[in-house]
């Protein structure tokens, strides 16, 4: 595509690192790379979430996937389970819940990292760089527990797990009076937008609306979007989302 070459691969990986008998799955990469940069060293990306797919380039590449294409072959993962990856899918293999919960701990930190190293391998790298966003952060972390040898460099940009004895609770206590001052914020920058929410949520829990995939969308599933007050744009996405959802009630 204009400005970058792109190279998708699918990597066969086993389910359970270090128990073939469980099977495999297929994990998704794409490549990036500047068509004078084919040569150039990897950077690794690892994505927030978890759950979420890789980014997606843009034609021709912008903001951080640019700048990193002057330096490096950027490497793009659909971490297990999601994206172009083998999905966990609506149902979860296992015959109890216990099954099912087991299986589901094949999808975290740690596989992903192994993935990693087995696709390090197939293409023949020696060491790369990793640069680690939200989730990403932390998977850098236990990359960086697991197989140091093979990461040449570590960049953060967030999801950096305490690493002191401070317990937990005190972070998400923190965060909780982040998320606090920033929806005062945000409803006092749009205070009809209180309204709003309140009649979706209501809405939500009085009926039963379902999503493209066959979820259901219930009320606490729908404050998960509480995620975008944290975003440069986030306050105004949300507002144009709560004024798509009058313009619906108007049309019926």
């Amino acid at each position: 595509m204009p400005g970058a070459v792109l190279t998708e691969r699918e990597h066969s990986v086993p389910l359970v690192h270090g128990d073939p008998l469980r099977g495999t799955i297929s994990v998704f990469t794409r490549e990036l790379a500047a068509p004078d940069g084919l040569d150039r060293p990897y950077l690794v990306f690892l994505q927030g979430g978890p759950g979420f797919e890789a980014a997606r380039p843009t034609s021709p590449p912008s903001g951080w996937m640019a700048r990193a294409l002057a330096d490096f072959r950027v490497l793009l993962l659909d971490q297990r389970g999601t994206g172009r990856s083998t999905p966990v899918g609506p149902v979860i293999p296992g015959a109890a819940p216990a099954d099912q919960a087991e299986y589901l701990t094949h999808f975290r930190a740690d596989s992903i990292v192994l993935d990693l190293e087995l696709i390090r391998a197939e293409l023949g790298v020696e060491r790369w760089s990793l640069l680690g966003q939200s989730f990403g952060g932390f998977t850098s972390l236990t990359y960086l527990s697991l197989a140091p040898e093979g990461l040449r460099e570590v960049l953060i940009t967030g999801g950096l797990a305490p690493i002191t004895n401070r317990p937990v609770d005190e972070v998400y206590a923190a965060t909780w009076a982040r998320v606090r001052e920033a929806n005062q914020r945000y409803h006092a920058r749009y205070p009809g937008d209180v309204d709003r929410l309140r009649t979706i949520l209501r809405r939500l829990d009085e009926e039963d609306v379902r999503l493209p995939n066959g979820d259901r969308l219930t009320s606490r599933r729908f404050r998960q979007i509480g995620m975008w007050l944290g975003d440069s744009a986030g306050f105004e996405r949300l507002h144009h989302l709560c004024g798509f959802n009058r313009s619906m009630q108007r049309f019926g």
